[in-house]
């Protein structure tokens, strides 16, 4: 059985509403942090580095408690999802395949996650694994999750490095999905061409796709 296994951030979640209420935490119009974000995204740098310029010293672990404290913590809406996800994931059960969600987010956001009841196999996240993309030790857990070896595997992403680099370096198939910043800035890369099996516009393109994998 062929296993597909999805980044969450701007794969499957629209990162707008969540961007904007950190951009508010740190006292900056939403415009002027989305474009230090997309400055900072296309050095091919962490994305955590976007807020060293508007607060520097920023510990994300303790500005994310700090929220938590505030009331405007974390959240994960059914709004949040992009309109493709729940038809896409469930296209892929309906024609066999194994499906699962891991993705460099906390702890809490597995939580949050689970609780939209999405039509999937399982859901981590590297808070839960306390080990994150792009390291290989990440894509061992997730060879661990899912029923067969990595080679039948597709990881599905946004992004060149912790998605699409990672993940084939692991032995996984890839699938670059060219949305948010990081899926249309990298789409033509060429470490994306070189390791990307497939670049697709949205989650409805992936059944026809692996169908003669599976």
């Amino acid at each position: 059985m062929i296993a597909v296994v999805f980044d969450v951030g701007e794969t499957l979640l629209d990162d707008s509403r969540e961007w904007g209420a950190w951009a508010d935490w740190v006292g900056v119009p939403r415009h002027t942090f989305s474009a230090v974000l997309g400055a900072v995204t296309a050095e091919g740098r962490n994305n955590v580095e976007t807020f060293q310029y508007f607060k520097p010293g920023f510990d994300l672990a303790r500005e994310r408690r700090l929220r938590e404290e505030a009331g405007i913590g974390e959240s994960i809406q059914d709004s949040d999802l992009y309109a493709d996800v729940r038809p896409g994931l469930a296209a892929l059960r309906e024609h066999g395949l194994w499906v699962g969600i891991a993705g460099n987010q906390t702890a809490h956001a597995a939580t949050l996650l689970r609780r939209l009841d999405l039509p999937v196999d399982a859901i981590a996240t590297s808070g839960e694994w306390g080990v994150a993309k792009p390291s290989s030790r990440f894509f061992e857990r997730v060879a661990d999750m899912v029923p067969h070896h990595c080679t039948e595997t597709v990881y599905v992403g946004d992004h060149r490095d912790y998605d699409i680099v990672a993940a084939k370096a692991a032995g996984c198939k890839t699938a670059l999905i060219k949305r948010g910043p990081w899926g249309y800035l990298w789409a033509e890369d060429p470490l994306v061409r070189r390791d990307a099996d497939w670049i697709i516009d949205s989650l409805l393109d992936l059944p026809d796709l692996l169908s003669d994998l599976n």
